[in-house]
């Protein structure tokens, strides 16, 4: 933005600094001008003198005012010398941490996100700036870090399928007696492959700029419409799904908070013991929060492991294509919605196996 140049804050707080002592000079001085006139006469005032001689002159106010002006004149030079150069010196000193958060800010907007304040001293208002301002440099350093890695693996997600489509398209053309039934049908799963993927990163999109009308939902139906959808592919995998809870309210999308659940369900179907697990959806309210909890059965996880999940393009234990891969953006879409109706996500491995997640939103009535 391009503003007309003004004087420095430096500069208004010199002046500010030596008009205020000014002032209180001036205010001494009065005090004294009128003290000292209760005590002078205003008249010409002579002493008598035996045998009627003039007698010595006694000063009047007159004779005051010629004493005491040039005085007042020099205190008052005095006065504004010493504010100003004072001024100028203590207003440096004081808005030295300014100039290091101004630097800092303009390393930041010229990309340096690294860059931080790290402001000594005691706690004032000044290391509380500096301190809220290294705050936000951590966390859009590490948002732009995120959003590059977003990027760089969305660009390999993209590619794989048109690369795909190409070898196919390249291969077929070179050998015209190939059937064409196989090809149509290859590519037919290829491209599907790419909507899902192209529909998974918009809803992503639109989660992460809450752009979405938020109303009274219930988790507890919203767990039991998943679950209804994703029970065929349970029942074809062998797996079990207990769901139960009493009533969840929130407010939010319903769609969004659907696809939350849709996802947690069939990652926990999908990655499950084969024949023998069992996935439990349940919801409650816990003080004042929505609670929406999603557990299933299967190999032992790692803490370490079960944090990176959330980390779009990321399938589990295996990257390995099935039917039911999905496009590794599951969990990714599943904490960019949570945040966006704020609230947290928490995954969990089970002790004997498998997975918790916990999907904590408000619950209608609080923030």
């Amino acid at each position: 933005m391009d503003r007309q140049p003004g004087f420095s804050v430096r500069l208004k707080l010199t002046l500010s600094y030596a008009g205020f002592l000014m002032v209180a000079g001036a205010l001494l001085l009065a005090a004294v001008w009128v003290f000292l006139l209760r005590y002078v006469p205003d008249g010409v005032l002579t002493a008598p003198m035996p045998g009627r001689m003039p007698g010595p002159h006694i000063p009047n106010r007159s004779d005051l005012l010629r004493a005491f002006a040039p005085r007042v004149a020099a205190v008052w030079v005095f006065l504004l010398v010493f504010g100003l150069v004072g001024g100028w010196l203590l207003a440096g000193r004081m808005l030295t941490p300014l100039t290091r958060i101004t630097n800092a800010t303009r390393m930041a907007a010229n990309g340096s996100l690294s860059h931080r304040i790290r402001l000594p001293g005691d706690q004032d208002e000044f290391r509380e700036l500096a301190d809220a301002f290294d705050t936000m440099l951590a966390r859009l350093e590490a948002h732009v870090a995120e959003q590059r890695r977003f990027a760089a693996n969305a660009s390999h997600e993209l590619r794989t399928p048109l690369a795909i489509s190409q070898t196919l398209l390249d291969v077929a053309r070179n050998d015209p007696t190939q059937d064409t039934r196989e090809l149509v049908d290859r590519l037919h799963a290829v491209n599907i492959r790419a909507i899902e993927l192209t529909e998974a990163l918009l809803v992503l999109s639109r989660a992460d700029q809450r752009s979405f009308t938020r109303e009274h939902v219930d988790l507890s139906l919203i767990a039991e419409e998943a679950t209804e959808t994703l029970l065929p592919l349970a029942e074809k995998r062998g797996l079990t799904i207990e769901t139960s809870g009493d009533m969840t309210p929130t407010i939010g999308s319903h769609a969004l908070l659907l696809q939350v659940t849709t996802n947690l369900v069939h990652n926990a179907i999908v990655h499950n013991l084969p024949g023998q697990g069992t996935v439990w959806v349940t919801t409650g309210v816990q003080s004042a929060t929505a609670v929406l909890t999603v557990e299933n059965t299967g190999a032992r996880l790692t803490p370490q492991f079960v944090s990176t999940l959330v980390e779009p393009f990321q399938r589990g234990t295996e990257r390995i294509r099935t039917d039911h891969a999905g496009v590794g953006l599951g969990l990714a879409i599943v904490k960019s919605i949570t945040q966006a109706h704020d609230g947290t996500l928490t995954l969990a491995p089970r002790a004997a196996g498998g997975l918790c997640v916990t999907v904590q939103l408000p619950a209608s009535g609080t923030k």
